[in-house]
């Protein structure tokens, strides 16, 4: 499973600097509104401490992690619906990302301009929001016109998905975001299928100053206070350290964030909330060939966990051979695992748990 995230934000709040620290790119960062104009696309891989401990005990020919794929789009401002700056742009690329992550500016750096003449995070989140608002209403708006086309047919089905587009158009234009209207699968459905932008997962990044990366300031809590009823996750980075941090080898990296009191990089952080945000988890499968993580949602049944890795696997899925993760490293390989009663054989019911090492049997 690809998972795509969008980085946005106003300009100059360190999205660029952020996307090259994060994915090791060449993002122009510079000091002016629009310096990545193209989307800038990067992968970051996941680490993951169970993939490590897998690779010690199987020695494997090679390891692969997951990823993430982070796309650094143009900065937003206000007027961005309406085609202001590179807003059509803007909107057209995060149409496509599962989740949005919104980069928000809480330093002060009088070398830094700010589009908007001062650093005030609340005021920034919520040009962001107001601009994706009324481009959602715009697209909602534009199917309830076609929806009243064809209800004049008469049809019971478009009838009531009319109704609940023009109740969804109500409540966004009161202010809410798509994301909190989907309470229903009629809504659901329909939410889906416009593609709307509010509707996405969002998670806030708090671009902070070195001294304010462990506990935030003044700027982070009113952000903090500002988002309290939205069941968004907000994590704190500081764009400079993890800039730092990619020109260093492992041992500086280890004794630099040992110094500054941090237990992992930034990016750590950020794919890990990317994961809780999207409701997913991680299944790993180990040979001699390759030990090897998968993405899969949280709640999916072991064929469509095999077909992650080939479509004919959840085709033609017989069963699923799992040991818990914590049961294969205790006992220290497959066979003493086997050899303990801890092999498990599931069926096509079977849900698969995160950390799960796992062997597919199929037909061809």
């Amino acid at each position: 499973m690809a998972l795509q995230c969008g980085i946005v934000g106003l300009p100059n709040v360190g999205k660029s600097t952020l996307f090259n620290a994060l994915t090791s790119a060449k993002a122009l960062a510079a000091n002016y509104p629009f310096a990545t104009k193209d989307p800038n696309v990067g992968i970051i891989t996941v680490h993951d401490e169970r993939l490590n401990r897998l690779t010690q005990l199987v020695s494997p020919q090679k390891t692969i992690p997951t990823t993430v794929e982070i796309v650094d789009i143009a900065g937003l401002i206000k007027g961005a619906s309406q085609g202001e700056g590179l807003g059509n742009q803007f909107l057209a690329n995060i149409r496509e990302v599962d989740a949005i992550i919104h980069v928000v500016r809480c330093f002060e750096d009088d070398n830094v301009i700010h589009v908007d003449g001062d650093v005030n995070p609340v005021r920034d989140k919520e040009i962001i929001d107001t601009e994706l608002l009324l481009k959602d209403i715009e697209t909602v708006e534009k199917r309830i016109e076609k929806l009243k086309k064809q209800a004049k047919a008469g049809d019971k089905a478009i009838i009531k998905l009319l109704s609940v587009a023009e109740e969804l158009k109500a409540a966004m234009e009161s202010g809410q975001m798509a994301r909190s209207l989907m309470t229903d699968d009629d809504r659901k459905a329909l939410v889906a299928d416009m593609m709307l932008l509010t509707s996405k997962p969002i998670l806030y990044v708090c671009n902070v100053d070195e001294n304010s990366v462990l506990s935030g300031n003044e700027h982070v809590n009113l952000l903090r206070e500002q988002v309290k009823n939205e069941n968004a996750e907000i994590i704190l980075i500081s764009a400079g350290i993890e800039a730092e941090l990619v020109e260093l080898n492992e041992a500086e990296r280890n004794e630099f964030l040992l110094e500054m009191g941090l237990e992992k990089p930034g990016v750590f952080h950020l794919t890990h909330a990317a994961y809780k945000l999207l409701n997913l988890i991680t299944y790993f499968t180990a040979g001699e060939k390759e030990v090897r993580a998968w993405t899969v949602i949280n709640g999916t049944k072991a064929p469509q966990a095999a077909g992650v890795i080939h479509s004919d696997f959840e085709k033609g899925f017989i069963r699923a051979e799992v040991i818990h993760y914590e049961d294969y490293i205790s006992y220290g390989s497959e066979s003493a695992a086997r050899d303990a009663g801890k092999l498990l054989v599931e069926g096509k019911e079977y849900v698969v748990l995160d950390g799960d090492v796992m062997h597919f049997r199929f037909n061809v």
